[in-house]
């Protein structure tokens, strides 16, 4: 969906939702100018199957596209320079639009479900979402109140508050007027879902690859993995493992020493007795 863009900025960007956009300089116009050299009824844009044409309304000053006046019903395309009498406006095609923000610490909405699906649209400051043209998010939802919504993002933390819509806001499910959004939350406002992704999923994903880097489980030591022993010195003399009694020898050299003296004492006894 494309959008017109003032190139004086007097005011937001105005999103072309509409099936029919007129500007001129009555009150009736979708898009007023009161401005010199604009007609009552100036222009419209028509959109047609995701396409977008611009005629003329036989104004006096005529109607330019990228400097020359057209004279049939013409394609717009993004990045066109449209000039109304003394009005500047350009369309922009906000998914085109680069950013010079690094994208890994911002928000993002991504459409799961309705007009636009699978596109993201980046979150920053304050955004109306609803139906009107002049919401910074605008969608073409019969459900949708006209403004429905408002995004939050300060110090980066995502909120959001219900604008007092007719079919409400609902959070994975639950229905709300405000809420502090997490990556990964799930929002419907009429038929349209959307899904939060925000820099604290990455942040999770980039610490865990961080803890599995430092710290390894014994499990998943190398079988090669050897611990080397570190000897002690003894004041005593050092005995050789060579020389070292085992346990066993020192076991069955004590009970031979038992039975000899019970022979000899029993032998002992024997000669008291002839």
């Amino acid at each position: 969906m494309l959008k017109l863009q003032f190139k004086d900025c007097r005011q937001a960007p105005v999103w072309l939702a509409e099936e029919r956009i007129t500007l001129g300089q009555d009150h009736r116009n979708t898009l007023v100018l009161p401005d010199a050299g604009v007609s009552l009824f100036h222009a419209e844009i028509r959109r047609e199957e995701g396409h977008y044409y611009l005629s003329d309304c036989a104004s006096e000053a005529g109607t330019l596209v990228n400097g020359e006046r057209i004279s049939s019903r013409y394609q717009i395309r993004a990045d066109d320079l449209l000039q109304v009498g003394a009005v500047e406006l350009q369309f922009i095609d906000p998914m085109k639009v680069q950013t010079k923000v690094d994208t890994a610490k911002k928000w993002f909405l991504q459409v799961l479900q309705g007009e636009n699906e699978g596109n993201k649209y980046p979150l920053a400051g304050s955004m109306t979402f609803g139906r009107s043209v002049k919401c910074e998010l605008c969608f073409n939802d019969p459900e949708l109140s006209r403004r429905h919504c408002e995004f939050f993002l300060k110090d980066g933390v995502l909120e959001v508050k219900d604008l007092g819509s007719a079919n409400g806001l609902q959070v994975n499910r639950q229905k709300v007027t405000t809420a502090t959004l997490q990556a990964g939350d799930q929002m419907q406002m009429g038929s349209v879902i959307l899904l939060v992704i925000g820099p604290k999923v990455e942040e999770v994903e980039q610490a865990a690859v961080e803890d599995a880097t430092v710290f390894m489980p014994m499990a998943a030591l190398p079988k090669t993995s050897k611990v080397a022993a570190v000897s002690v010195p003894s004041p005593r003399a050092s005995v050789t493992p060579s020389q070292a009694p085992a346990p066993a020898q020192r076991q069955g050299k004590w009970l031979y020493g038992v039975l000899a003296v019970v022979v000899v004492a029993a032998g002992l006894w024997a000669l008291t007795l002839l």
